[in-house]
């Protein structure tokens, strides 16, 4: 095992794959001349040249368009943005052309294509610069939706990702890139659709993913010196989701936290509060508690920023009125 970044297990999962097939190329904003806005491509221009590391205008629409019918003709295309802000630009090629083509084409076109780039707020950025957009894609039938929380995961999800034949949406975060962990050196893959239990537990259950899921940590940590035992399941992908091991896991604890930096409206805790609802309702001892931002746009203001994303002491007070504590 070594200990690298997460943009380093982003950059050796797209260089990996690249040199084992030359159909696979990087295209966006700065990813070759500067080495990526946030460095996640670094000497990837001088390894593979500019045919294969592409930059672009700033014009998402125009370069998502190019990476879709690329992959219809053969091609691999990764297709950075510098935010999944900006991806809103490009949505309706990813919506209406990425992930309805193969049905569309009665099964003549797959779109091997992977977007990705950061996701959720990334202080202060402002309202426009700090959304999370995981439940509107994870929304669309034909995508596949990757959050990964740590540079283990990222590479290994990310090989996986560019290895798919199907449109998938992999999602980083700004705060996460300098993130260190421990990444194999021999060669691994994580398979799409699998979540992993962090932190094993009996007396409830939290379910998080992305960068958030370090105030779950915290929490627990926290919660254990009261002898509260919490069990930490990291989705790692929103679509295809892992019910199972949700749902095995409040059948053990007989309670669920969910824990997400997004709007309260329609997002993927409603979804794993329905799914468990509706599976495990006999073995719940609590009602479901989800945890997220506040329903309004990103506050600039570092103090109102504070108190719009969730964070540990959210956590705790939900760990504990879910334990009637």
């Amino acid at each position: 095992m070594k200990t690298i970044q997460f943009r380093e297990a982003v950059q050796q999962a797209m260089s990996e794959e690249m040199r084992k097939d030359d159909t696979i190329y990087l295209m966006g904003e700065e990813v070759a001349e500067y080495n990526g806005a946030y460095k996640a491509s670094k000497g990837m221009l001088d390894e593979f040249g500019p045919e294969r590391i592409i930059d672009t205008p700033i014009s998402e629409l125009g370069f998502s368009g190019i990476g879709v019918g690329s992959a219809m003709n053969g091609n691999r295309p990764i297709i950075e943005f510098m935010t999944f802000n900006f991806s809103l630009v490009g949505i309706d090629q990813i919506i209406n052309n990425a992930a309805k083509m193969r049905q569309m084409s009665g099964g003549q076109f797959n779109i091997p294509i992977v977007f990705r780039g950061p996701t959720g707020s990334a202080g202060q950025l402002g309202a426009t610069h700090s959304q999370a957009f995981e439940s509107w894609y994870a929304n669309c039938p034909g995508l596949k939706v990757i959050v990964p929380s740590n540079p283990y995961d990222a590479k290994g999800l990310l090989k996986s990702a560019i290895r798919d034949n199907d449109p998938v949406i992999f999602m980083e975060s700004e705060q996460m890139y300098g993130d260190k962990g421990e990444v194999p050196e021999e060669e691994y893959v994580i398979e799409i659709g699998k979540a992993d239990i962090k932190r094993e537990g009996t007396d409830v259950t939290i379910v998080s993913f992305g960068k958030i899921i370090k105030e779950a940590y915290k929490a627990a940590e926290e919660l254990e010196k009261e002898d509260i035992s919490c069990e930490i399941i990291d989705l790692r992908t929103i679509r295809p989701m892992d019910h199972e091991t949700i749902l095995e896991s409040v059948k053990k604890t007989n309670r669920l936290v969910i824990l997400e930096e997004s709007w309260p409206f329609g997002n993927i805790s409603t979804e794993i509060t329905y799914q468990v609802q509706e599976k495990a309702f006999d073995y719940l001892d609590a009602p479901i508690i989800k945890i997220n931002t506040a329903d309004t746009p990103a506050p600039y203001s570092p103090v109102l920023l504070k108190e719009w994303l969730p964070n540990s002491d959210d956590v705790i007070k939900a760990v504990k009125k879910v334990m009637y504590k």
